[in-house]
């Protein structure tokens, strides 16, 4: 199975690509032509709800390496197709920070972008520098700088104008030397306090932020999941006004034009499902952000147990929910 929620669906047809040269035939192959296309990278942030009845091309490009260093910071260039956290413990291997609050985050590095992958303070957009793609109608490769991508929380431009008219092929990160440890979250200086941590290191903070979701998240190897299937919300601040009003104890962080973002766990929480099960597919006991695949569970059932959190949630709270995982 090449997603991590361990849903058994098959494609019609299935190309690994290892280089541009065959992403480049598998686009052209006129065996495939006017077929539906899927690109697959971990797999970890698409849920299937049935068989596809078109190309699945799974991204397996390689390659890391420092490709350039300024007075400000190193540069890093890795293929779409390395793992997101192996690629992590290779830039620390090589002395270089910046990556560690991202640490443990499922999937390929060439997805990170698309997601605006963030954690523990930190996103993606921060020590981003250029991708590379190729242009899916025409073969062409072609650069995205900051701009391009669009970023925003849990997003880009690849998830709107640009979704399925280009596929990414090489990131560049720019990491600063001189970057101050990213250590906002009490969770995670508590962390460091268990591990007797005084004076942390880019290591140190990686590991215990791999201490902390190893904890509360489950391991896709044990229990069919996508990690975190909602987007926390971001609302207006009258909107956060009714609800603090309503419940006081309601978390909530500032959130850029004066907006206020709301965890997503909590809401669900408070709305009853955290722990509860449908059928075969359910809502993780220790993070209610988290559906899990008991076991034999379809992609339309955690569907719609997602739809019926949601409605919930809407309900409740007359707040809306997105889900993170593309749902084909």
């Amino acid at each position: 199975m090449f997603n991590s929620f361990a849903i058994d669906a098959n494609a019609r047809y299935f190309v690994p690509v290892r280089s541009d040269e065959e992403l480049r035939a598998a686009l052209t192959n006129k065996e495939f032509a006017g077929l539906p296309r899927l690109i697959l990278g971990g797999g970890s942030n698409v849920l299937l709800t049935q068989d596809f009845p078109g190309l699945v091309i799974h991204i397996e490009l390689k390659g890391r390496s420092i490709v350039a260093r300024d007075e400000a910071a190193t540069y890093v260039q890795v293929a779409a197709g390395e793992n997101w956290h192996e690629f992590v413990l290779w830039t620390l291997d090589h002395g270089v920070a910046g990556l560690e609050n991202l640490s443990l985050i499922p999937g390929t590095v060439g997805a990170s972008p698309i997601q605006n992958i963030g954690a523990y303070g930190v996103e993606l957009e921060e020590v981003f520098h250029e991708l590379t793609v190729i242009d899916i109608s025409s073969g062409t490769r072609q650069r995205f700088d900051p701009a391009a991508c669009r970023f925003a929380y849990r997003d880009s431009v690849f998830k709107h104008e640009a979704k399925d008219r280009f596929v990414i092929t090489q990131v560049v990160f720019r990491l600063p030397h001189k970057a101050a440890l990213r250590l906002d979250y009490g969770e995670l200086r508590a962390e460091l306090g268990e591990l007797g941590v005084t004076a942390p290191t880019a290591r140190d903070v990686s590991q215990a932020v791999c201490n902390i979701r190893r904890r509360k998240l489950p391991d896709p190897a044990q229990i069919g999941n996508a990690g975190s299937f909602f987007k926390n919300p971001i609302v207006d601040q009258s909107v956060f006004n009714r609800l603090h009003a309503a419940y006081p104890a309601l978390p909530h962080y500032a959130a850029p034009a004066g907006q206020v973002k709301l965890p997503a766990a909590w809401l669900i929480e408070q709305a009853g499902w955290k722990g509860k099960t449908i059928g075969r597919a359910g809502v993780h006991a220790q993070h209610a952000l988290v559906l899990v695949n008991r076991g034999g569970s379809r992609g339309d059932e955690i569907k719609a147990l997602a739809d019926a959190i949601r409605q919930s949630v809407q309900d409740k709270f007359a707040v809306q929910l997105q889900a993170e995982p593309i749902i084909v």
